[in-house]
């Protein structure tokens, strides 16, 4: 299997990287975080623009039914630059979950304003949590039946850009036993976005250090050139460069039996290797890094939250094991092994 993006995708996420640089990401990540969602939403609205709202949704319903890939390669961006807002629901949740329902009215009702970036929509699953639910537009509750939600309290986060409240079913949207395998769909394809989203940051992160390694002095030279902070970054290169191979792994797989599986091996690994990325740049920046007014404080809390907002390691671990196991026990049986 070849895990090597196009030139397509490469010029896609170029270009993407220069809209969020000069869409200045930060300052609307603090606004976002204060309780203005004005230039958060203006940033969404060029990712609309761009086609990254509309990459999971199919052409019937005003998106571009791109591949699994892309998506990935789109929420990478949106990590590195950490983005404000539920785009990742609103990109990748929703319209996989909707999609999925034998029911194609709730899809045709909402996923041509996501794909244009014209409404927000956020969802709760098991944890009965969901992002921004002050902000968007459509609030979902996913259980037993996928309901519309009412927001109820806030719930304080560890990234002040993350905005979670608890939700309630308010009106039914779909019931039935399909609706158990369009919210595993959703579930996967939000933690397939969220593990993009993780390896995104670790990146920048570990960009940040880099270049801070080299301006930063000690003893009359860079710290950059002490065998110490030279490993340590090293091992951030290494922890960031296995991780990728299984996320493209689980982009490319998400239409076949081992999805699952798949999908929390990239969670784990990308989530290990950002958090990796987020304690080497805190010891590399020193006392600065600790500041909530210096940038970097932005990915050290979005990465700490994101570890676990779609699932935590030990839940994932769980699904892997699980996964694992049914594959003996089948090989088992095929092979008349008792």
């Amino acid at each position: 299997m070849r895990f090597a993006l196009s030139p397509e995708q490469l010029d896609f996420a170029a270009s993407l990287r220069k809209l969020l640089e000069a869409g200045r990401a930060p300052s609307a990540v603090r606004a976002w975080a204060s309780g203005d969602s004005g230039p958060g939403r203006a940033l969404i609205r060029q990712l609309a623009e761009a086609g990254v709202l509309g990459l999971a949704v199919a052409e019937e319903h005003g998106g571009i039914g791109a591949e699994p890939i892309d998506l990935v390669v789109a929420f990478q961006e949106i990590g590195r630059a950490a983005v404000p807002g539920p785009v990742l629901e609103t990109a990748a949740a929703i319209p996989a979950l909707l999609q999925a329902l034998p029911d194609r009215n709730p899809a045709a009702r909402w996923l041509p304003g996501f794909a244009e970036g014209t409404a927000l929509g956020t969802v709760a699953f098991a944890s009965g949590v969901a992002l921004d639910a002050d902000t968007a537009e459509v609030v979902l509750l996913a259980g037993e039946q996928l309901s519309i939600g009412h927001r109820g309290g806030l719930v304080r986060s560890v990234d002040p850009a993350r905005r979670l409240f608890t939700v309630a079913a308010a009106e039914p949207v779909a019931e039935g036993e399909q609706v158990a395998a369009a919210v595993a769909a959703g579930f996967d394809t939000g933690a397939l976005a969220c593990a993009a989203q993780l390896l995104g940051a670790g990146k920048a992160l570990l960009h940040a250090s880099t270049e801070y390694a080299k301006q930063r002095k000690q003893f009359g030279k860079p710290i950059g050139e002490f065998q110490a902070v030279k490993q340590k970054l090293a091992d951030v290169l290494i922890a960031l460069d296995l991780a990728e191979p299984l996320l493209y792994r689980a982009a490319l797989t998400m239409t076949g039996p081992t999805r699952g599986r798949d999908v929390s091996a990239a969670v784990i690994a990308c989530g290990d290797a950002a958090y990796r990325a987020a304690r080497t740049a805190l010891q590399v920046h020193g006392a600065i890094g600790y500041t909530a007014e210096y940038d970097l404080s932005l990915w050290l809390t979005k990465v700490t939250a994101l570890r676990s907002a779609w699932g935590t390691p030990d839940l994932h671990r769980a699904r892997i094991a699980r996964a694992l196991r049914e594959d003996t026990d089948q090989e088992r049986a095929e092979r008349g092994i008792a």
